[in-house]
């Protein structure tokens, strides 16, 4: 299953900007794309639809220059090339997108609340992990289940260049495993698709959970992004 290729471009063309590239920068089928940036606290590296590129200070672009597209997109790759510049945290991470999302229907009646209090108690309820990949609280939209008084299950979306929804999705741990979270998912996913935008996912390689609720979403694996803190400035 693939996206419509008209989506491919506009997920290119939101990625380039947001890498500091030209609009048409993805157009090119083949070839790394690389921008020097000596002030980046972050090294990254994004595979997308067969295209790559890498944003770093110079000396970090010029010691990538003789790996593959594969190795780069290793976590441990970046940590070995940043290694005396304070190389460290995030790590590589899957990107979905979707054209358009099933609906998911709720085996009976459910409360979504939109108020940010109720996001707020939801994160108190769930490890610091957890809190800080999906960051339900930093969303510009967000929808919380709730049974009874008790938020469960909360999801929403980010805007990113006015063209992506970036999605994400926060499930109570004594909540998790009953489809809770791929219903609220779904709830995000639309509200983001009739604002407009581009459904997005993102989820840490090793999160088989959050993986697994982007594909029964509807999602599509389309690419990697692959990043390391430096130092500050990049600088040993």
């Amino acid at each position: 299953m693939k996206l419509d290729s008209g989506t491919a471009d506009i997920v290119m063309l939101a990625w380039a900007r947001m890498l500091g590239f030209e609009d048409s920068a993805f157009a090119s089928p083949s070839g790394r794309l690389t921008r020097i940036d000596n002030d980046a606290d972050t090294l990254t590296f994004v595979r997308l639809f067969g295209r790559s590129a890498l944003v770093g200070p110079e000396w970090a672009v010029e010691a990538a220059a003789g790996h593959t597209d594969a190795e780069l997109a290793e976590y441990q790759t970046l940590l070995q090339l940043t290694k005396g510049h304070g190389g460290h945290g995030l790590g590589k991470s899957r990107l979905y997108f979707a054209d358009d999302l099933p609906m998911v229907q709720p085996d009976e009646e459910v409360t979504v609340s939109t108020a940010v209090q109720d996001a707020s108690r939801l994160e108190s309820l769930c490890p610091p992990d957890d809190i800080h990949e999906v960051a339900l609280t930093a969303m510009d939209k967000s929808f919380v289940l709730v049974n009874g008084t008790e938020p469960i299950a909360g999801s929403g979306y980010k805007e990113w260049q006015q063209i992506l929804g970036h999605i994400g999705v926060l499930t109570a741990p004594r909540y998790r495993q009953r489809g809770i979270g791929t219903l609220i998912g779904a709830i995000a996913g639309h509200e983001a698709l009739t604002a407009g935008l581009i459904p997005q996912w993102r989820c840490h390689e090793t999160n088989e959970a959050s993986r697994a609720t982007a594909l029964a979403l509807g999602f599509i694996e389309s690419g990697t992004q692959t990043s390391a803190h430096l130092q500050a400035g990049g600088q040993s």
